[in-house]
């Protein structure tokens, strides 16, 4: 990794300066900042993952199939995902750019108004395209929700509680996940559709968020200042900070490839093993909602393991060691034909290594100037929704019919020229 002081990047967030240590010192406005942030994540893992807890036996019935096996299922399945996580992306600029415009938290009202709006609306697709349409909406959203919420704790929060608040923000999404498997687990004899009625719920965080969060200071300092030379989006591309928005972008498009084929297609893999073919839908469900509680649950100690080795060995250096781990555990887990039973215990080390991800919240935005922000960190890491929704459906052309084995495995290869990216990323100090 380079040594070279041009390579490091100054934390320009008024946040980073440092408060009196302990909890007791933070603000109201900080922790009403830090709970509607945390809020926001939970949901939006919440109303990210309704869909892949559901997603064969629910493209079954609107194609028609009589089975998942069904060639189709794979197929348009894919592509609803893929429009997905292109949503994601074009949600994150977007969004971003609202919230250096409007506000951070204005913002963050919107984006969850959003993709509640839409997961709920899922529940009345009639044809695939319809479900395509509103799962792209929703995905709008909550790739929104992720820049917004970011930069607004990094501009509230003293920068040495930046790994672990970081931490934290990915435990509000992996709770959502969870509480996603937990619906699907209650309504596992419902009808699929039933399940995306569960994420209309967080449309009832706005009205707390509109009344008890307010703008943080810095950027309404920084507005004040711009006046009318606010930056515009090609700033990105300009200066000192076109360096750092390339590699973003690259490290973020192949990471995040290899991790939504992961998260996609496992459960499909799943479902479609030869002795669990013959389980009843209820028994699938379950099944389903199992592996993600391995998955998830593990995740939530990896995000403060990489908070805890952030302290010691910086942002970039975890990331990069934690990117390798997910390449290694990956390979082992799909390089050879396995029961259900064998593959269930190889996800809580796959889940593990999805903590490097949580580094990105409170890693990414500072690295932008303030009134870029949400703009920079929402496209950069979003326009690897882009890449990866390609990528979901690439991966999927591995699989053959009812088998997503081989897709695993190739994706896991990618974490090789992620973590070799992420060596050339500004080594900003928490």
């Amino acid at each position: 990794m380079s040594n070279d002081p041009a390579a490091r990047v100054p934390d320009r967030a008024a946040g980073a300066k440092e408060a009196p240590a302990g909890l007791r010192a933070l603000t109201p406005q900080q922790w009403r900042s830090g709970a509607a942030a945390w809020l926001g994540w939970t949901f939006d893992g919440l109303d990210m993952h309704l869909y892949t807890l559901v997603a064969a036996p629910f493209v079954m019935q609107l194609l028609g199939a009589s089975s998942t096996t069904d060639p189709r299922v794979g197929h348009y399945g894919s592509l609803i995902q893929g429009a997905f996580l292109l949503g994601w992306a074009l949600g994150g600029g977007f969004f971003g750019r609202i919230g250096d415009r409007l506000g951070r938290a204005r913002a963050l009202s919107l984006t969850i108004l959003t993709y509640a709006a839409f997961t709920g609306l899922s529940f009345f697709a009639q044809a695939w395209w319809h479900l395509l349409i509103f799962r792209f909406l929703a995905a709008l959203g909550i790739g929104g929700e992720w820049a917004v919420g970011a930069s607004l704790l990094s501009e509230t929060w003293p920068r040495r509680w930046r790994p672990w608040i970081a931490a934290v923000l990915q435990t509000g999404v992996n709770v959502g996940i969870l509480g996603a498997g937990l619906a699907n687990f209650v309504l596992a004899a419902a009808p699929p559709r039933y399940l995306f009625l569960v994420g209309v719920l967080p449309a009832l965080l706005v009205f707390w968020i509109r009344r008890a969060v307010p703008e943080p200071a810095e950027w309404r300092e920084a507005k004040a200042a711009a006046r009318q030379n606010e930056p515009r989006v090609r700033d990105l591309f300009k200066g000192e900070v076109k360096r750092v928005t390339f590699w973003v972008i690259v490290v973020c498009g192949v990471s995040l490839t290899a991790h939504w084929a992961f998260m996609f297609w496992h459960q499909q893999h799943l479902r479609n093993l030869p002795e669990v073919l013959e389980w009843t839908h209820t028994e699938k469900n379950k099944l389903a909602s199992a592996a993600m509680y391995l998955v998830i649950g593990s995740s939530i100690l990896g995000n403060f393991f990489a908070a805890w080795a952030a302290r010691f060995i910086g942002y970039r250096a975890t990331i990069v060691w934690m990117f390798l781990a997910y390449f290694l555990v990956l390979c082992g887990a799909y390089h050879a034909p396995r029961e259900h039973a064998a593959v269930l215990w190889w996800l809580p080390s796959i889940g593990f290594c999805q903590g490097a991800f949580a580094l990105f919240t409170m890693y990414l935005p500072p690295l932008f100037p303030t009134l870029l922000r949400t703009t920079g960190a929402g496209f950069c890491y979003n326009i690897g929704r882009v890449i990866a929704a390609f990528g979901t459906v690439f991966f999927g052309l591995f699989s053959k019919v009812g088998d997503h084995r081989a897709a695993l495995f190739y994706a896991g290869f990618l974490f090789l020229p992620a973590a070799a990216a992420a060596c050339f990323l500004p080594r900003a100090r928490d």
